[in-house]
């Protein structure tokens, strides 16, 4: 089940099945809430996308807010559509800048994970038992390479968790309504098995439908999560400009939508 809420200006998507949790805060932030101006309107947090910093940088701190993030606490990352995953420990340092990967993992309380999408699947897993999170940011390329499956095996390798006790949400993207890919995209998932159950053929020679979410749940089921664990938000990022930033929608220039989760420092929830 998801729901909208607000919080300060900022509304947001969040499932209950998380917010059942005590333990994290998480939000799926909608476009609206912001102070970017047209094509990014509202609470664009992209800084590579051609909107003003200073209207960023107040989207960013809006943010903070919202969500009870202390200073210096919100990890953001350099996302390069692949499958690195890289992981906040207790004990080691802070990311210095934004690190290159598409995965993020911690077990440090206080710490925001955040991914920022314009169509891409946002993803985020939670063990309930140890009390480790993840996000993720899962295209094409990073579907097809597998993300998904990546960040549960690190969690039950670097955190001992057992796959039954993940929870795995999927939030807002592109749905397989608006989703046209070719036949690059399609040859990417070659070995990826099943692939048949989320490509769909267009009425267009070389062209077919996609369903990213599918996808990504496919692979977080073989990686041994239970489906009553994985939740998908059903939420079309094209089909709804009203409400996210989507790039196929807009032509290539538009916001980012930030999704993020926190485990709560003490008595913060």
């Amino acid at each position: 089940m998801f729901r909208f809420a607000r919080s300060g200006t900022i509304e947001y998507l969040e499932s209950g099945e998380l917010s059942a949790q005590d333990f994290l805060t998480h939000a799926f932030c909608t476009r609206r809430g912001g102070v970017s101006r047209a094509p990014y309107d509202g609470l664009n947090t992209g800084d590579l996308v051609g909107d003003e910093e200073e209207d960023l940088l107040q989207n960013l701190n809006l943010v903070k807010d919202a969500f009870a993030i202390p200073d210096g606490r919100l990890i953001l990352m350099r996302q390069l559509h692949g499958d690195r995953i890289y992981l906040i420990d207790e004990e080691g340092p802070l990311p210095d800048g934004l690190p290159e990967c598409d995965g993020l993992i911690t077990d440090r309380p206080g710490v925001a994970l955040g991914i920022r999408t314009a169509d891409c699947v946002p993803l985020f897993f939670v063990d309930r038992i140890r009390r480790v999170i993840g996000a993720a940011h899962a295209g094409w390329r990073g579907t097809a390479l597998g993300i998904a499956a990546r960040m549960v095996a690190t969690l039950t390798e670097r955190f001992s968790s057992r796959p039954e006790d993940i929870l795995a949400v999927i939030g807002p993207a592109i749905g397989p309504c608006c989703y046209q890919v070719d036949a690059p995209v399609l040859a990417a998932f070659s070995a990826v098995p099943d692939a048949d159950l989320f490509f769909r053929p267009c009425p267009q020679k070389e062209r077919w439908m996609v369903d990213l979410a599918l996808a990504n749940r496919l692979r977080i089921l073989a990686a041994g999560v239970p489906s009553e664990n994985i939740y998908a938000s059903g939420l079309c990022t094209s089909c709804r400009q009203d409400l996210f930033f989507s790039h196929r929608a807009a032509g290539g220039r538009t916001g980012r939508q930030i999704s993020l989760i926190m485990l709560c420092d003490g008595g913060m929830h």
